[in-house]
């Protein structure tokens, strides 16, 4: 048995989680963890046996009875920890075994050290038990510490988080919800891949900043063994200087003995920024210095990255996520991700390192008892300040609650003022005010009473290690083993090591929120787009523009057919019109020519090219778009045109408008003319004024395929009829393809597809349809009905005339049914 082995499986084996998993389930990641975990327990019990029965049985060696105690303790534990392992996975609960390294850590830490000796006894080789004992034991809580870290990193999220992250990463795909989620040093790895820079002189930056910060670890080690030697010096001339034997008094100059010791102190602190700061340091400020640019250059690069990752993503990703929450989501995973890279790198591993470095030193040039001392003392005083700002963390927000809750009362008392006088309720609305008060303090009591707990138990700690450590001290002073400056080293590492630990709770916070809001950009990153260019698609060769439908189905989700077998032919250069009930599959044939979707069954072709084999760019290069529900950028008109053709000039934005019967309005209305800013979502416009902006966005991009989405459903009677003959001039030679519910206003089409509950009743033309007498004509006859009964023709026509006399940045009043 070797002591490699018994140490690497011994740290393997502090943490055992067993996962729900069905007795007959096929084996996953999770069953061949949980296997491998009761296998290393069961390994480790095993190793102990042995061990214990060659301490019985070889008599002679030189060790003390309590070591075969600690080995029966030992083996009970692991025992005990195999044996509740196998019973929770029998029994299918969530067990984590995390606190059985701690009653081990201790026992265990002197096992591997009693191990360690025995063979560099048996090899002859020098055993330097107390440096040994005092790096084993560090090692030992070093892992524990480590395995608490990740085990407290991947607890649940806040209640508010955990909805946020229900309400956004819900699966798009049933395998995607199948995810689990990543663990804190897989996170981690991730995060510096997208944070390391992408040039050569960001990346000489960083390692500078690497340079810098093993630099200020060495000068924060050598600023208080400069102390020690200052006092040690002061000690020395102290004694030569006034003698208490017969010894004459001797005399020192300042530049012999002091100069060398003190200006070092004085040259090293002004590097390191002085004992216990390590903050205002020249040092520390030239690594901000360089590590500007690096922040920015990962910033940019992930948010550039994850904005066209998301503008990538299909319509279904969005249709399914609130675009505000997404924002939400993008905002914080990329200041999280390089906010936690900035705490790690820069505050949380130079300080663990500090205390390594620190306690090393201190356990090979002074006292190994020293270094354990110190080592115990700052490795308790992390976790304790851990967990108890965590613990504080829930009278805090519950405090947070309370106090909303004691201001909505106060505000909701006030907002009623009348209502409380004329029901006499003052003196009901003062108890409740009262008694919102006395919930809202006994919770800021224990919040200020756990604080003030925190505080005892911080300096109850860094107390016991520093009487114990002086202890120590002064016993090696009394015996000549060790100074004055040993001491005051001692004490000075101690203060400069446990001040930083002070913001860990801080820190803890921080890193377990920036790891879920990692989390969450990640996986919105893992998001896979359903409608994605097939390898080797070639561009889009378009000639006349035909677009055949040939037995097209598709369903939104499985088991809602939404069109079913649908099938027809348009003529390139002709138009052809959808009409039909609302519901019946208009749009979402838009939907599919325009490649958001792939149809479940069937094919769509342009020019006999099947849309599944050519890029989406190319295909919707070729194609304009006029939705019924018109969304502006909140940018100026002449922007919003020029949207549909970024290089045009601005004679053709004004000629679009122009044909599409925007322009005078826009100079007439508008004091800023075509600078004026819409506002968000173009709400400063009208509902007609958008329209005939998208309308003159399409004519300017003049593409070969043009598809109408209810493109006139918020246009008067007077500019519907100037945008169809601005229409009659845009069709030309041009494949249109119109969605409409005013069958007025596709009578000239010359393919007229009739849908109901997805399927295509009835195509031709206007008169034939009509003479037919089906459900065209009943469409006709109703709309014509409903024409007739309504006053000035249609009560859209006069909601749409009253709403171009308003005042700019009045919203328009809800349109009217549709008409004819």
């Amino acid at each position: 048995m070797a002591p490699g082995k018994t140490s690497s499986i011994g740290a393997q084996s502090y943490r055992i989680q067993t996962v729900v998993k069905r007795r007959h389930a096929p084996l996953s990641t999770s069953t061949l963890k949980e296997l491998a975990s009761s296998c290393a327990y069961g390994l480790v019990a095993f190793l102990h046996v042995c061990w214990l029965l060659y301490l019985v049985i070889a008599p002679s060696a030189d060790f003390a009875p309590f070591e075969v105690a600690f080995e029966v303790v030992l083996l009970i534990i692991w025992l005990a920890a195999l044996g509740i392992c196998q019973f929770a996975r029998r029994k299918q609960v969530t067990l984590r075994l995390l606190w059985l390294a701690w009653p081990a850590l201790l026992l265990y830490s002197w096992l591997t050290y009693t191990a360690v000796n025995m063979y560099l006894h048996g090899w002859g080789l020098p055993s330097h038990q107390a440096l040994g004992k005092a790096i084993v034991c560090m090692l030992q809580l070093s892992l524990l510490l480590a395995a608490a870290a990740n085990d407290s990193f991947r607890k649940a999220p806040q209640e508010e988080e955990d909805l946020l992250k229900q309400a956004l990463l819900q699966p798009v795909d049933p395998e995607a919800g199948k995810k689990k989620s990543r663990s804190w040093p897989s996170l981690l790895l991730t995060a510096i891949v997208y944070v390391w820079p992408d040039t050569p002189g960001l990346q000489f930056r960083a390692i500078l900043c690497i340079f810098i910060i093993a630099a200020m670890r060495l000068l924060n080690l050598a600023v208080p063994i400069l102390y020690k030697h200052v006092v040690d010096t002061m000690a020395n001339v102290s004694a030569r200087t006034h003698p208490t034997g017969p010894e004459p008094p001797q005399t020192f100059k300042f530049m012999q003995v002091f100069a060398p010791w003190v200006l070092s102190y004085i040259v090293i602190s002004f590097f390191q920024g002085g004992p216990g700061t390590a903050s205002s340091g020249l040092m520390n400020n030239a690594r901000q210095y360089l590590w500007i640019p690096i922040t920015q250059n990962a910033y940019r690069r992930i948010s550039i990255e994850l904005f066209q990752h998301v503008l990538n993503l299909d319509l279904k990703f969005h249709l399914m996520r609130k675009t505000g929450e997404v924002m939400r989501v993008m905002d914080r995973g990329t200041y999280s991700i390089q906010s936690i890279l900035s705490t790690v790198i820069f505050s949380i591993a130079p300080q663990m390192l500090d205390i390594l470095l620190a306690c090393v030193y201190i356990a090979s040039v002074l006292e190994p008892w020293i270094a354990i001392i110190m080592f115990v003392t700052l490795a308790s005083y992390l976790p304790l300040t851990i967990y108890l700002t965590e613990w504080r963390t829930r009278f805090r927000r519950d405090m947070n609650k309370l106090d909303n809750a004691k201001d909505a009362r106060a505000t909701d008392a006030l907002l009623n003022y009348e209502t409380v006088k004329y029901f006499s309720n003052d003196e009901l609305e003062r108890r409740q005010f009262e008694g919102a008060i006395s919930a809202y303090q006994g919770v800021e009591y224990k919040a200020l009473a756990s604080l003030n707990i925190l505080n005892v138990i911080q300096s109850s700690v860094i107390f016991v290690g520093v009487i114990s450590g002086l202890v120590v001290c002064t016993n090696g002073v009394a015996k000549g083993k060790l100074t004055v400056g040993d001491a005051v080293l001692f004490i000075t590492l101690m203060q400069q090591l446990y001040a930083p630990l002070n913001y860990f709770g801080t820190y803890y916070r921080t890193i377990q929120r920036y790891m879920i809001d990692m989390e969450n950009m990640f996986d919105i990153l893992a998001v896979a787009p359903e409608i994605q260019d097939k390898p080797g698609a070639v561009k889009l060769q378009m000639d006349n523009g035909e677009i055949e439908f040939s037995r097209v189905s598709f369903e939104y989700s499985p088991g809602t057919p939404v069109l079913q077998d649908v099938s027809f032919r348009v003529p390139g250069g002709s138009s052809v019109a959808l009409v039909g009930a609302t519901g019946s599959g208009k749009s979402t044939c838009l939907r599919l020519l325009f490649r958001f979707y792939d149809p479940t069954a069937g094919c769509i072709r342009i020019d006999g090219q099947d849309l599944r084999e050519v890029t989406q760019k190319s295909l919707r290069t070729g194609m304009a778009v006029v939705p019924q529900d018109t969304v502006l950028f909140n940018d100026t008109i002449l922007t919003n045109i020029r949207y549909g053709r970024p290089e045009a000039s601005d004679s053709e934005v004004f000629a679009a408008a122009q044909a599409a019967a925007i322009h005078t309005n826009i100079m007439e209305r508008f004091p800023q003319q075509y600078e004026t800013v819409v506002g968000e979502r173009g709400l400063r416009l009208s509902g007609g004024e958008k329209q005939r902006v998208a309308f003159a966005r399409a004519i300017l991009k003049n593409p070969r395929i043009l598809l109408l989405d209810e493109a006139t459903s918020s246009l008067d009677t007077l500019t519907e009829r100037r945008i169809q003959d601005a229409l009659h001039g845009l069709k030309a030679d041009r494949t249109s393809f119109i969605v409409a519910h005013r069958l007025s206003t596709i009578m000239d089409s010359e393919l007229i597809v009739v849908m109901h509950e997805g399927r295509v009743m009835e195509t031709g033309q206007h008169p034939e349809l009509i003479q037919k007498g089906g459900l065209y004509a009943q469409m006709w006859s109703r709309q014509a009905e409903d024409a007739a009964s309504t006053p000035f023709g249609s009560a859209q026509s006069l909601a749409d005339t009253a709403d171009n006399a308003k005042a700019d940045g009045q919203k328009q009043e809800k349109p009217g049914h549709d008409r004819p």
